[in-house]
């Protein structure tokens, strides 16, 4: 079955509550009308009682029925019996007045043969306990005729109000429903290369203003992560352009005439190198695809950040050494984490501060245990980097230095990238700040993570 459009559900829903307002409304109308007839046939007939019993009081036998016939004259829809203490019947003022009728005191209604009567029960004479008994009848059926007609008043606006109020209230939600519509139509023409479109939140409802937000802020991450996506692309295509046309290039000429086993070999030597630079760009865009689908799981062993940093400054002291840059450690803190891992992310940060520390600079490794994390910071000497490229720093393939080569052997730009999904597998932060000559790498690991 086709399902309902929310504007025929909210059009259904206000019909069904018109209808049952109208409906509880109306019979609370007519039981008010009923009990106010009622109210007024009991002040009837009790005014009638006391001029009856008025009536016959004192009267000689023979005058009696005319005296009556007097009394009844005035209300034509009256009737009366009087019956004897007995239960004999002394006096019909109609031939039609009903053979059973209730003996209970006081009011009652009954309908006989298509006619309605209020029937009133009470003694004659009422200080006695043998008095003759006063039955007044009081026809009701133009009463009962005017609630019929009420009822079904009732029922005729109960109908109609519910179908005015489903197309007014159809119409109501087609015109409040506009700016969903409006959402689904920038939602339809949304693809790759209309990411930019957004929806005017100053003009949506505020029932829709923060979806609207919530919309245009997704529609922006979509477009950088698929301008970031493109530009990883291009920058892939840019690395491996390089070493390919250098693998083509010497592998033609090497094979352009017969040559000694000596030149083939060094050109065998030639082609591996790029071709083991090559496998690690690949093996790092695994590494990094793994991380952003959550599938890097480091292994939890207690680890003395002071004892692995000192493993790596030895292994880059010879590096340091010629390049006249002098290392130094401070510091130390216990941690649980993986030691491949996180050596690999202080092993990239150490690479990148000996890069571009100057000769006769320093490069500071500095640990901080703090109350509910582990601080590790990497900062060197030199020319600082400008606050508009430090949010770059850990984009893949980007490199701050503006003499970028292409296809390097050495550095493809996403050490950085590898360093922060380390961090983050642990789940930790990095940043980096740049002042006062001095080039910063943050690392701020949880404990007990």
């Amino acid at each position: 079955m086709r399902r309902l459009s929310l504007s025929s559900r909210l059009a259904l829903l206000f019909a069904a509550c018109t209808a049952v307002v109208s409906l509880f409304a109306g019979v609370l109308f007519s039981r008010a009308s009923e009990a106010h007839f009622v109210e007024l046939d009991q002040q009837l007939l009790d005014g009638k009682l006391i001029g009856l019993r008025r009536a016959l009081q004192d009267v000689q036998p023979g005058q009696r029925e005319a005296r009556l016939a007097d009394e009844l004259s005035r209300q034509a829809d009256l009737a009366l019996r009087i019956t004897g203490s007995d239960g004999q019947r002394w006096y019909d003022s109609s031939t039609q007045i009903p053979t059973d009728l209730p003996k209970q005191s006081g009011l009652v209604t009954v309908s006989q043969t298509g006619t309605d009567y209020r029937v009133l029960n009470a003694p004659l004479y009422p200080d006695k306990t043998d008095s003759p008994q006063l039955t007044l009848l009081l026809d009701i059926t133009h009463h009962q005729h005017f609630l019929q007609r009420m009822q079904h008043l009732i029922w005729l606006t109960v109908g109609l109000s519910a179908l005015a109020t489903a197309l007014l209230g159809a119409w109501a939600a087609r015109s409040g429903l506009r700016p969903l519509r409006r959402m689904s139509a920038v939602a339809r023409g949304i693809s790759a290369q209309s990411l930019n479109a957004r929806l005017p939140e100053a003009q949506m409802p505020p029932e829709l203003a923060e979806m609207a937000h919530s919309f245009n802020a997704m529609l922006g991450r979509l477009d950088d992560s698929f301008q970031r996506l493109s530009a990883f692309s291009a920058d892939i295509a840019h690395e491996l352009r390089t070493p390919l046309s250098n693998l083509l290039t010497h592998t033609q000429v090497t094979l352009t005439r017969p040559r000694p086993i000596e030149d083939y070999r060094e050109a065998l030597h030639s082609n591996l190198e790029e071709l083991q630079w090559m496998a690690q760009l690949v093996n790092d865009m695994l590494y990094l695809a793994k991380a952003d689908h959550g599938l890097l799981m480091p292994k939890r062993e207690a680890l003395e950040l002071a004892d692995e940093s000192d493993v790596l400054l030895e292994f880059f002291a010879p590096l340091a050494e010629d390049a006249g840059v002098t290392l130094s450690r401070e510091g130390h803190a216990r941690i649980e984490g993986d030691r491949s891992m996180l050596r690999r992310a202080l092993s990239n940060l150490l690479d990148n501060a000996l890069r571009f520390t100057p000769a006769a600079g320093s490069v500071r490794l500095s640990i901080v245990d703090q109350p509910h994390a582990v601080q590790v910071s990497v900062e060197n000497s030199g020319d600082g980097i400008s606050a508009d490229l430090l949010p770059r720093l850990f984009d893949r393939f980007y490199r701050a230095d503006p003499a970028r080569q292409e296809g390097s052997s050495e550095h493809a730009g996403l050490g950085l990238a590898i360093t922060q999904s380390i961090v983050r597998a642990h789940g930790g932060q990095i940043r980096c700040e740049s002042a006062a000559g001095w080039t910063r790498f943050v690392i701020e690991l949880p404990k007990g993570q």
